[in-house]
């Protein structure tokens, strides 16, 4: 999205716009239907029109119902998601911080890994901390070898397969070797 609103909230806004045509096309029609039934109590038996115009209006209520329902667990959902990454932000943020303390890296090391792990390239790191690009390239070399590591994708994958619970990318590496 380039106006920057998420797409969750045009879910929203245009459920509750076919909610509110709806809603206006329902209350025209039991106004009409009403309005026809005091006049002629009897059209009610007399035609196809007056028993249509309620199937429409019951249809148009049923569709609101419905789309409010949705619109609940669309939210909820939006919720739990929106929880879930802040819980998983906050995971990755302290089982990072853990390695880092535990590979005793120094505060530029530690600061070129998180910039690492979020998947800036070297001169992007650069431009960040204003640093040669070579002065990067020696606090990577320095973060692998104090972890154990061979390269950026091993160090991802450390911390996800942390974050997961379990030894996915070790079977992985060991496959490929």
């Amino acid at each position: 999205m380039t106006d920057g609103t998420a797409p969750g909230k045009d879910r929203q806004a245009a459920i509750l716009a076919l909610m509110a045509v709806q809603g206006f096309c329902a209350a025209f029609f039991l106004f009409d239907a009403t309005t026809d039934l005091l006049a002629n109590p009897d059209s009610l038996f007399q035609g196809p029109h007056m028993v249509l115009e309620l199937i429409a209006t019951l249809g148009l209520i049923a569709g609101i119902a419905f789309e409010g329902a949705y619109l609940v667990r669309l939210l909820r959902r939006q919720a739990h998601v929106e929880r879930a990454l802040s819980v998983a932000s906050g995971a990755l943020h302290d089982v990072m911080e853990s390695y880092f303390e535990q590979w005793q890296l120094t505060p530029a090391e530690a600061d070129v890994a998180q910039f690492t792990i979020k998947g800036c390239s070297i001169a992007e790191i650069a431009e960040l901390r204003g640093s040669a690009e070579a002065t990067v390239k020696t606090h990577l070399n320095a973060i692998y070898r104090k972890a154990g590591l061979r390269g950026r994708a091993q160090l991802v994958n450390l911390l996800i397969e942390e974050l997961l619970g379990g030894p996915v990318a070790q079977r992985v590496i060991d496959n490929s070797a």
